[in-house]
């Protein structure tokens, strides 16, 4: 059968004339399709050739070499420079543009729609054979120019369907810049080479400003001045920015901009938009893989795109985005002081130059730790990390404000090898970002204590096991829980419920991931040695504080009328990790059978459930660690006496008790973060800011003051109220009898 069917095509296909087909293919004698203005089989060579780097002192040609033999009655062209066939073919456009203009004058007639289809053939004939010049791009059998790479026929707007994912926002704003001249939108195309992949200019602007306002996560790495003003460039100037880049930003923007949303079986949510411009972007990454170019450029869009598979829950394509930008990282020398080495001047040096101006050197610094603080937050499963602190010579970046009003400012004297580097906060040298990244690479620091020990430990950590006897745990310890937030400038600790960090009721999302990150690794470094059954454990009351530490802050942000999904994604793991800790104090309290305990734990867990699946409206990775967490809570839900154990302690009604008589400050539709239930065996009332603060151990946590009437807390056996220092920078809530 399948000689029949070759047979059979080749019988079909028409036999070519003698020289019909390129020179270069007869000269070789190899099969040719005749294709214009380049034949199959040249351009396969040429994309072979330009797959491998060329060798110094030498270029690749720009196009496949096919050349055919003259047509009787057409003149064989004559090789031109490339850019004055730009510019006969500008003049041409000039020209048709000036004719449609007077047929528009003329009134309507059959006229304009021959034009069009001249401009058809004009795209599709010389235009696409001589404006092959886009760097890198191969040449294919089908005919495109540079300016429009997408390989369909040019769109025209106004009978463009409404599913076509370029465009297709639903968005109110963006909505009117559809109905344009179909006519103007081709030739502007045309002759201004903007990438037709891309919104149009006015939507394209819309989606950046989205981005910045908006997206927790990629826009520090752009210096946004100078970017917004490249973006009002010509299409054609070397300083607009690359594409790729533009594409990761509508697919991170379109979360909140986009409407065109499927929800899947999963609960996630699918935006076809979003998918249509990450792919751009992954076709930009992988010819950068090919051939190298552009590389800065793309790696930083591929930064980009990382955060938005984060935020999506992508978990594979994060991993694999996190070794890619990693490793890629390394051979520009971004992990250098001042990211440029000139060191082993035998050797090859960095692929990239030195850095051009201030700008150009933050730029690389901030790309190097945002590359560094995302492979830190996708290894806090216990996986190794893709580069070791070790190896990062590379200075903390400046302040935001410093680095936005381009002042000139000498390097920041931190980096890894200060000693000091996470106790110590230089004013001129902090601010809330900077102190992000130095609690995530805390973290870092206990995820490489746990991989490293179980790596050579000969059994699995135990809970009967002191892990204070553990060479660097004590020291560790005493960094994650106490000094890394009792050391944080007084300007920027949270000091009551009423003063989040931030300006003018806005909330800093960066400094509130700065006060619970710390307690997440805290979760995570005594998690495997915590025993409810053993009240004295010090890893227990660390388990403990450092869960009711993150909940309380989410009861803190509730208060606020900020949207919990423009926090920082990793809070979901944040919330998942404590709740994590209260799935297993609900266990015990089940096996005890103390049911008051369990019913107030239920609601402690139900609030966070809440939480991710509050922040997976907009954010599938919410809603995916929620499931997650269900898997984790299967046993619980078994055993426990409740009815409806995940209804326990959700509110009834979109208010809470706090603003129920309160005058309204958000719009109607505004999503509200659950509080506790006020009608539970334990009444709640909260006081003044109380703040956490590690006593010591659980004997002190347990054991009351001289003079000090104990109170019957939610689950903490018999801990007692006490006025603490506000140091550490979070509140509790207080449960009384």
């Amino acid at each position: 059968m399948p000689k029949a069917t070759q047979g059979a095509s080749a019988a079909n296909r028409p036999a070519l004339r003698r020289n019909q087909a390129c020179r270069p293919c007869r000269k070789r004698k190899l099969k040719c399709d005749a294709a214009r203005p380049h034949c199959g089989t040249c351009v396969k060579q040429w994309q072979s050739l330009i797959s491998v780097p060329a060798p110094p002192d030498y270029a690749h040609p720009a196009e496949p070499q096919c050349v055919y033999d003259p047509v009787d009655g057409l003149a064989l062209a004559p090789d031109t420079n490339p850019l004055d066939k730009i510019r006969l073919l500008e003049e041409e456009v000039s020209k048709l543009k000036t004719q449609l203009q007077e047929q528009r004058n003329n009134g309507p007639s059959g006229q304009s729609q021959q034009l069009l289809r001249h401009l058809g053939q004009f795209r599709s004939g010389s235009a696409s054979s001589s404006l092959n010049l886009e760097s890198g791009s191969p040449a294919t059998s089908s005919v495109q120019t540079p300016s429009l790479p997408y390989p369909k026929d040019l769109i025209i707007p106004g009978h463009m369907d409404d599913s076509d994912p370029r465009n297709n926002s639903n968005s109110p704003e963006l909505y009117e810049v559809r109905h344009k001249s179909s006519t103007d939108t081709i030739l502007e195309i045309i002759y201004s080479g903007w990438n037709p992949d891309l919104p149009e200019r006015s939507v394209l602007e819309h989606y950046i400003d989205v981005f910045f306002k908006c997206d927790p996560c990629g826009p520090r790495i752009l210096h946004r001045p100078s970017f917004l003003a490249a973006v009002r460039l010509d299409p054609r100037d070397p300083s607009f920015p690359h594409s790729a880049i533009l594409h990761a930003i509508c697919a991170s923007a379109s979360r909140w901009s986009s409407r065109n949303v499927a929800i899947l079986p999963d609960g996630t949510r699918r935006d076809e938009f979003a998918e249509f411009h990450a792919s751009k972007t992954r076709q930009y990454i992988d010819k950068t893989m090919a051939t190298g170019q552009d590389i800065f450029p793309v790696v930083q869009a591929c930064i980009l795109l990382a955060w938005y598979f984060y935020q999506e829950g992508r978990w594979v394509e994060i991993w694999i985005f996190a070794g890619f930008q990693t490793r890629v990282a390394i051979p520009l020398r971004l992990n250098y002081p001042g990211t440029f080495s000139t060191h082993n001047s035998g050797l090859p040096g960095g692929y990239l130059a030195p850095p051009r101006d201030l700008i150009d050197l933050e730029s690389r610094r901030r790309t190097w730790w945002t590359t560094v603080i995302f492979d830190r937050i996708v290894s806090v499963g216990g996986w190794i990390h893709a580069i070791d602190e070790r190896d990062m010579g590379t200075e903390l970046p400046l302040r935001g404000e410093d680095f936005d009003s381009e002042q000139s400012m000498p390097s920041n004297p931190q980096d890894m090898r200060t000693e000091d580097v996470f106790t110590t906060h230089l004013p001129k040298y902090t601010d809330s970002f900077l102190l992000l990244i130095k609690a995530i690479m805390v973290f870092g620091r206990v995820t490489d204590f746990n991989v490293r020990g179980n790596l050579h430990a000969p059994t699995a950590p135990s809970k009967f096991q002191d892990p204070f006897e553990l060479p660097g745990f004590a020291d560790l310890d005493r960094l994650v829980y106490n000094d890394f937030l009792a050391n944080l400038p007084t300007m920027f600790k949270m000091m009551s419920a009423n003063d989040l960090p931030g300006n003018h009721g806005s909330v800093d999302t960066d400094l509130y991931m700065v006060h619970i990150i710390p307690y997440a690794a805290t979760i995570t470094l005594h998690n495997p040695y915590l025993d409810l059954t053993d009240l004295n454990r010090i890893s227990t009351s660390r388990c403990i504080n450092a869960a009711r530490a993150i909940l309380s802050a989410y009861f803190k942000l509730s208060e606020t009328s900020l949207d919990i999904s423009r926090l920082h994604p990793f809070v979901v793991i944040c919330w998942y990790l404590a709740a994590v800790v209260q799935v297993q104090v609900c266990k015990h309290f089940i096996e005890v059978g103390d049911e008051a305990r369990e019913d107030q734990v239920w609601g402690e867990i139900n609030v966070l459930r809440r939480a991710m699946i509050n922040y997976g409206v907009r954010s599938p990775i919410g809603t995916r660690q929620e499931k997650l967490l269900q898997g984790i809570m299967r046993d619980i839900v078994r055993l426990t006496s409740q009815k409806q154990p995940l209804e326990v302690g959700l509110p009834l009604y979109p208010f809470s008790h706090t603003t129920l008589f309160a005058t309204p400050t958000l719009p109607e539709n505004a999503q509200m973060a659950p509080l506790p239930n006020p009608s539970m065996l334990h009444s709640m009332e909260y006081d003044s800011p109380i703040f956490i603060r590690d006593l010591g151990s659980l004997d002190s946590y347990c054991r009351p003051v001289e003079n000090s009437p104990p109170i019957l807390p939610s689950w903490s056996p018999h801990e007692l109220q006490q006025s603490l220092p506000s140091e550490s920078g979070i509140v509790r809530w207080n449960h009384r009898i």
